[in-house]
Protein backbone atom coordinates (compact mmCIF):
# COMPACT_ATOMS: atom_id res chain seq x y z
CA UNK A 1 0.00 0.00 0.00
CA UNK A 2 2.92 2.25 0.74
CA UNK A 3 4.42 1.53 -2.68
CA UNK A 4 1.02 2.16 -4.40
CA UNK A 5 0.77 5.59 -2.73
CA UNK A 6 4.36 6.35 -3.68
CA UNK A 7 5.36 6.75 -0.09
CA UNK A 8 8.12 4.51 1.24
CA UNK A 9 7.92 3.31 4.89
CA UNK A 10 11.40 4.65 5.62
CA UNK A 11 10.39 8.17 4.54
CA UNK A 12 7.19 7.94 6.57
CA UNK A 13 9.21 6.98 9.66
CA UNK A 14 11.62 9.87 9.07
CA UNK A 15 8.69 12.29 8.74
CA UNK A 16 7.11 11.02 11.94
CA UNK A 17 10.37 11.43 13.83
CA UNK A 18 10.75 14.98 12.51
CA UNK A 19 7.13 15.91 13.22
CA UNK A 20 7.51 16.73 16.93
CA UNK A 21 10.41 19.16 16.27
CA UNK A 22 8.45 20.84 13.48
CA UNK A 23 5.46 21.13 15.79
CA UNK A 24 7.54 22.56 18.61
CA UNK A 25 9.39 25.08 16.44
CA UNK A 26 6.78 27.86 16.96
CA UNK A 27 6.92 27.15 20.68
CA UNK A 28 10.67 27.57 20.53
CA UNK A 29 10.25 30.99 18.91
CA UNK A 30 7.68 31.90 21.58
CA UNK A 31 10.03 30.92 24.40
CA UNK A 32 12.79 32.98 22.77
CA UNK A 33 10.49 36.02 22.57
CA UNK A 34 9.48 35.55 26.20
CA UNK A 35 13.15 35.37 27.20
CA UNK A 36 13.97 38.56 25.30
CA UNK A 37 10.98 40.29 26.92
CA UNK A 38 12.16 39.21 30.38
CA UNK A 39 15.70 40.45 29.71
CA UNK A 40 14.34 43.78 28.42
CA UNK A 41 12.13 44.20 31.49
CA UNK A 42 15.01 43.32 33.80
CA UNK A 43 17.41 45.73 32.08
CA UNK A 44 14.82 48.52 32.35
CA UNK A 45 14.29 47.66 36.00
CA UNK A 46 18.04 47.73 36.64
CA UNK A 47 18.30 51.12 34.92
CA UNK A 48 15.61 52.48 37.23
CA UNK A 49 17.36 50.98 40.26
CA UNK A 50 20.77 52.33 39.22
CA UNK A 51 19.33 55.83 38.73
CA UNK A 52 18.39 55.84 42.43
CA UNK A 53 21.69 54.38 43.63
CA UNK A 54 24.09 56.52 45.59
CA UNK A 55 27.16 57.77 43.75
CA UNK A 56 28.76 58.91 47.03
CA UNK A 57 28.44 56.97 50.30
CA UNK A 58 30.29 58.37 53.30
CA UNK A 59 30.07 56.80 56.74
CA UNK A 60 31.57 58.16 59.98
CA UNK A 61 34.24 60.12 58.11
CA UNK A 62 36.65 62.02 60.36
CA UNK A 63 39.75 64.10 59.80
CA UNK A 64 42.01 65.00 62.71
CA UNK A 65 45.08 67.22 62.43
CA UNK A 66 47.87 67.45 65.00
CA UNK A 67 48.47 65.54 68.21
CA UNK A 68 47.90 66.01 71.92
CA UNK A 69 46.89 69.53 72.92
CA UNK A 70 47.33 70.71 69.32
CA UNK A 71 44.67 68.32 67.99
CA UNK A 72 42.14 69.87 65.62
CA UNK A 73 39.04 67.96 64.51
CA UNK A 74 38.24 69.20 60.99
CA UNK A 75 35.56 66.57 60.32
CA UNK A 76 33.72 64.74 63.08
CA UNK A 77 32.02 61.46 62.08
CA UNK A 78 30.31 62.79 58.96
CA UNK A 79 27.88 60.46 57.16
CA UNK A 80 26.01 61.29 53.95
CA UNK A 81 24.77 59.94 50.62
CA UNK A 82 24.57 61.68 47.26
CA UNK A 83 22.61 60.00 44.48
CA UNK A 84 23.63 59.90 40.84
CA UNK A 85 22.48 63.01 39.00
CA UNK A 86 21.98 65.15 42.12
CA UNK A 87 23.06 68.77 42.47
CA UNK A 88 24.09 69.27 46.11
CA UNK A 89 25.39 72.42 47.79
CA UNK A 90 27.52 72.45 50.95
CA UNK A 91 27.26 75.53 53.15
CA UNK A 92 28.79 76.61 56.44
CA UNK A 93 30.92 79.29 58.09
CA UNK A 94 34.70 79.46 57.77
CA UNK A 95 36.35 76.58 59.60
CA UNK A 96 33.22 74.41 59.45
CA UNK A 97 34.94 71.65 57.47
CA UNK A 98 33.61 72.39 53.96
CA UNK A 99 37.00 72.42 52.26
CA UNK A 100 38.18 69.39 54.20
CA UNK A 101 35.10 67.42 53.15
CA UNK A 102 35.57 68.53 49.55
CA UNK A 103 39.21 67.41 49.66
CA UNK A 104 38.16 64.01 51.01
CA UNK A 105 35.53 63.53 48.31
CA UNK A 106 37.97 64.72 45.62
CA UNK A 107 40.62 62.25 46.85
CA UNK A 108 43.02 65.10 47.56
CA UNK A 109 43.36 64.05 51.21
CA UNK A 110 42.87 60.90 53.27
CA UNK A 111 40.46 60.56 56.21
CA UNK A 112 41.69 59.65 59.68
CA UNK A 113 38.68 57.39 60.25
CA UNK A 114 35.60 56.24 58.34
CA UNK A 115 34.81 54.95 54.86
CA UNK A 116 34.15 56.61 51.51
CA UNK A 117 32.61 54.74 48.56
CA UNK A 118 32.47 56.38 45.14
CA UNK A 119 30.29 54.54 42.64
CA UNK A 120 30.26 51.47 44.95
CA UNK A 121 34.05 51.32 45.23
CA UNK A 122 35.86 51.90 48.53
CA UNK A 123 38.20 54.62 47.31
CA UNK A 124 39.39 55.54 50.82
CA UNK A 125 41.28 52.22 50.92
CA UNK A 126 43.07 52.75 47.58
CA UNK A 127 46.78 53.45 47.39
CA UNK A 128 47.97 56.93 46.41
CA UNK A 129 48.63 56.04 42.76
CA UNK A 130 45.28 54.27 42.47
CA UNK A 131 43.52 57.31 43.94
CA UNK A 132 45.33 59.61 41.49
CA UNK A 133 44.18 57.46 38.55
CA UNK A 134 40.62 57.33 39.88
CA UNK A 135 40.61 61.09 40.46
CA UNK A 136 41.97 61.78 36.97
CA UNK A 137 39.36 59.61 35.25
CA UNK A 138 36.23 60.00 37.39
CA UNK A 139 36.28 63.48 39.00
CA UNK A 140 36.21 66.97 37.48
CA UNK A 141 37.26 70.05 39.47
CA UNK A 142 36.09 73.67 39.18
CA UNK A 143 38.14 76.00 41.38
CA UNK A 144 37.41 79.51 42.65
CA UNK A 145 40.75 80.78 41.29
CA UNK A 146 40.24 79.09 37.88
CA UNK A 147 43.80 77.58 37.86
CA UNK A 148 44.31 77.90 34.11
CA UNK A 149 47.86 77.66 32.79
CA UNK A 150 48.68 81.21 31.57
CA UNK A 151 51.10 80.27 28.76
CA UNK A 152 48.81 78.00 26.75
CA UNK A 153 45.57 78.76 24.89
CA UNK A 154 42.06 78.21 26.22
CA UNK A 155 41.51 75.08 24.14
CA UNK A 156 44.86 73.64 25.29
CA UNK A 157 43.82 74.24 28.91
CA UNK A 158 40.56 72.40 28.30
CA UNK A 159 42.39 69.49 26.64
CA UNK A 160 44.91 69.14 29.49
CA UNK A 161 43.11 66.34 31.43
CA UNK A 162 43.03 64.23 28.24
CA UNK A 163 46.80 64.57 27.87
CA UNK A 164 47.23 62.86 31.25
CA UNK A 165 45.08 60.02 29.90
CA UNK A 166 47.48 59.72 26.94
CA UNK A 167 44.89 60.69 24.32
CA UNK A 168 46.59 61.79 21.09
CA UNK A 169 46.71 65.51 20.30
CA UNK A 170 44.21 65.50 17.42
CA UNK A 171 41.53 63.75 19.51
CA UNK A 172 42.32 65.96 22.52
CA UNK A 173 41.74 69.16 20.60
CA UNK A 174 38.65 67.76 18.88
CA UNK A 175 37.09 66.83 22.23
CA UNK A 176 38.13 70.13 23.82
CA UNK A 177 36.59 72.12 20.95
CA UNK A 178 33.30 70.28 21.47
CA UNK A 179 33.14 71.21 25.15
CA UNK A 180 34.18 74.82 24.51
CA UNK A 181 31.24 75.03 22.14
CA UNK A 182 28.99 73.60 24.87
CA UNK A 183 29.96 76.46 27.22
CA UNK A 184 29.55 79.07 24.47
CA UNK A 185 33.22 79.79 23.78
CA UNK A 186 33.71 78.27 20.34
CA UNK A 187 35.03 81.64 19.11
CA UNK A 188 37.59 81.93 21.97
CA UNK A 189 39.43 78.63 21.52
CA UNK A 190 42.84 80.11 20.69
CA UNK A 191 42.70 83.07 23.06
CA UNK A 192 45.17 83.22 25.92
CA UNK A 193 43.69 83.27 29.46
CA UNK A 194 44.70 86.93 29.97
CA UNK A 195 42.65 87.87 26.89
CA UNK A 196 39.42 86.53 28.45
CA UNK A 197 37.04 88.06 30.98
CA UNK A 198 36.59 86.50 34.41
CA UNK A 199 33.33 84.82 33.40
CA UNK A 200 34.90 83.46 30.21
CA UNK A 201 37.89 82.09 32.12
CA UNK A 202 35.57 80.29 34.52
CA UNK A 203 33.62 78.81 31.59
CA UNK A 204 36.92 77.49 30.24
CA UNK A 205 37.48 75.93 33.68
CA UNK A 206 34.02 74.34 33.52
CA UNK A 207 34.78 72.89 30.06
CA UNK A 208 38.09 71.53 31.38
CA UNK A 209 36.29 69.85 34.29
CA UNK A 210 33.87 68.10 31.90
CA UNK A 211 36.18 67.12 29.04
CA UNK A 212 37.06 63.71 30.49
CA UNK A 213 33.34 62.98 31.11
CA UNK A 214 33.62 62.52 34.89
CA UNK A 215 31.03 60.86 37.09
CA UNK A 216 31.37 63.64 39.67
CA UNK A 217 31.98 67.40 39.32
CA UNK A 218 33.30 69.26 42.37
CA UNK A 219 32.87 73.03 42.35
CA UNK A 220 34.65 74.98 45.11
CA UNK A 221 33.17 78.49 45.26
CA UNK A 222 32.88 78.54 41.45
CA UNK A 223 31.64 82.17 41.35
CA UNK A 224 33.75 83.60 44.18
CA UNK A 225 35.75 85.90 41.89
CA UNK A 226 32.92 86.89 39.55
CA UNK A 227 30.40 89.71 39.46
CA UNK A 228 26.65 89.10 39.77
CA UNK A 229 25.92 88.79 36.04
CA UNK A 230 28.83 86.40 35.39
CA UNK A 231 27.89 84.38 38.50
CA UNK A 232 24.35 83.88 37.21
CA UNK A 233 25.67 82.66 33.85
CA UNK A 234 27.99 80.14 35.52
CA UNK A 235 25.23 78.85 37.81
CA UNK A 236 22.80 78.47 34.91
CA UNK A 237 25.53 76.60 33.04
CA UNK A 238 26.07 74.26 36.02
CA UNK A 239 22.33 73.67 36.20
CA UNK A 240 22.25 72.72 32.52
CA UNK A 241 25.20 70.39 33.03
CA UNK A 242 23.36 68.76 35.92
CA UNK A 243 20.25 68.27 33.77
CA UNK A 244 22.51 66.42 31.33
CA UNK A 245 23.14 63.78 34.01
CA UNK A 246 26.29 64.99 35.78
CA UNK A 247 26.40 64.80 39.57
CA UNK A 248 27.54 68.14 41.02
CA UNK A 249 28.77 68.91 44.52
CA UNK A 250 29.30 72.63 45.17
CA UNK A 251 30.74 74.55 48.11
CA UNK A 252 29.35 78.06 48.56
CA UNK A 253 28.77 80.76 51.19
CA UNK A 254 25.87 82.34 49.35
CA UNK A 255 22.26 81.14 49.90
CA UNK A 256 21.26 82.56 46.50
CA UNK A 257 23.70 80.21 44.75
CA UNK A 258 22.70 77.30 46.97
CA UNK A 259 19.12 77.74 45.71
CA UNK A 260 20.23 76.32 42.35
CA UNK A 261 20.95 72.97 44.04
CA UNK A 262 18.48 70.14 44.66
CA UNK A 263 19.36 70.17 48.35
CA UNK A 264 21.75 71.83 50.80
CA UNK A 265 24.04 70.19 53.36
CA UNK A 266 25.03 72.52 56.19
CA UNK A 267 28.28 72.01 58.13
CA UNK A 268 29.28 73.51 61.46
CA UNK A 269 32.27 72.55 63.62
CA UNK A 270 32.99 69.57 61.39
CA UNK A 271 29.50 68.09 61.70
CA UNK A 272 26.42 68.00 59.51
CA UNK A 273 23.61 69.88 61.25
CA UNK A 274 19.99 70.71 60.51
CA UNK A 275 19.09 73.82 58.55
CA UNK A 276 20.44 76.83 60.46
CA UNK A 277 17.94 79.23 62.05
CA UNK A 278 18.42 82.06 59.54
CA UNK A 279 17.41 79.73 56.69
CA UNK A 280 14.31 78.30 58.39
CA UNK A 281 10.99 79.74 57.26
CA UNK A 282 9.15 81.70 59.93
CA UNK A 283 6.92 79.47 62.05
CA UNK A 284 3.42 80.19 63.30
CA UNK A 285 4.35 80.57 66.96
CA UNK A 286 4.36 84.37 66.78
CA UNK A 287 0.99 84.34 65.00
CA UNK A 288 -0.54 82.11 67.67
CA UNK A 289 0.82 84.34 70.42
CA UNK A 290 -0.70 87.37 68.68
CA UNK A 291 -4.07 85.62 68.48
CA UNK A 292 -3.80 84.79 72.16
CA UNK A 293 -3.07 88.41 73.04
CA UNK A 294 -6.08 89.67 71.03
CA UNK A 295 -8.35 87.19 72.81
CA UNK A 296 -7.15 88.41 76.21
CA UNK A 297 -7.74 92.02 75.11
CA UNK A 298 -11.32 91.20 74.03
CA UNK A 299 -11.96 89.41 77.33
CA UNK A 300 -10.63 92.43 79.23
CA UNK A 301 -12.95 94.77 77.31
CA UNK A 302 -16.00 92.59 78.06
CA UNK A 303 -15.18 92.56 81.75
Amino acid sequence: MAEREGFEPSKRLATLTRFPSVLLQPLGHLSTLLTIHKVTCLSHRFKVIFSYMALIEIKDLSKIYGEGDATTVALDSVSLEIKKGEFVAIMGPSGSGKSTLMNMIGLLDRPTHGSYHLDRQDVSALKQRQQAKFRREQIGFIFQTFNLLPRITAIENVALPLMYQRVNQAKRLEQAAKFMKNVGLEDRQYYMPNQLSGGQVQRVAVARALVNKPKLVLADEPTGNLDTAASAKIMNLLKEINKGGNTILMVTHEPELASYADRVIYLQDGKIIDTPPHLIKPDTKKKSSKKGSTKTKKAAKKS
